[in-house]
């Protein structure tokens, strides 16, 4: 039975790089997928991971038809056994329910790939979507860190090294950019919480709540 499956987790968890091992696992055993994205780092029309990988997408942008796309590519001759889709919480929840008719009406596995909340730690409408008709839902075991060390939860957005939780939904941006104008850190809750991101854990290196260790015991004194 073919599936609508959300693969999803925190920035920098290994999204893109999964998505790219089911194209190469799939098209190296004689199968041909479509693959869709928005908004990557590389560029309009690419699919790209941070570990260099990349290859050719269709640009979904808004008002674009998924089912619509898949049924014009099918009459004319062409042929689709799988689709892929990255950055799917940019999406519309229309263009959610176009990809669960491709599963059902077309009989094509879609594989979707997106992190599930944005910087004010509230879902995508995309991401709500996809939690309401996915077949399937995987949490990708790939965690991320927060610079404490524990598991990330959350997506922080900075604008100039300064996290904010007010703003438009959709900035682009990536992790690992403390310097631009608009970055992206994952974070632990706790840290989210009270805003504090590894540049302001450096700031404060000397903080007991960055370096949690008891202070040394005064020797006893007779």
């Amino acid at each position: 039975m073919s599936e609508l499956v959300f693969f999803s987790g925190t920035m920098d968890c290994g999204k893109s790089t999964l998505a790219l091992q089911i194209e190469h696992n799939r098209s190296t055993r004689g199968l041909q997928g479509m693959i869709f994205t928005r908004n990557d780092r590389a560029g309009e029309g690419r699919l790209s991971s941070r570990l260099g990988l990349v290859t050719d997408a269709v640009e979904a942008r808004d008002g674009f038809d998924f089912h619509s796309h898949l049924v014009r590519h099918l009459t004319a001759g062409g042929r689709t056994d799988y689709v892929i889709v990255d950055e799917a919480q940019f999406l519309t929840p229309d263009q959610i329910d176009q990809l669960a008719r491709i599963v059902d009406d077309l009989g094509m596995d879609v594989f979707a790939f997106g992190i599930a909340t944005d910087f004010r730690t509230r879902l995508f409408p995309g991401s709500q979507r996809l939690m309401e008709l996915a077949d399937r839902i995987e949490v990708l075991q790939v965690e991320a860190l927060c610079w404490c060390g524990a598991r990330a939860t959350h997506n922080a957005r900075t604008v100039g090294g300064k996290m904010v939780v007010e703003g438009a939904q959709v900035v682009v941006g990536d992790v690992g950019e403390p310097t631009a104008e608009v970055g992206y850190e994952v974070l632990c809750r706790r840290h989210h919480r009270r805003r504090l991101t590894a540049a302001g854990a450096r700031a404060g290196a000397l903080s007991p709540d960055v370096l949690p260790v008891d202070a040394p015991t005064a020797p006893h004194m007779r």
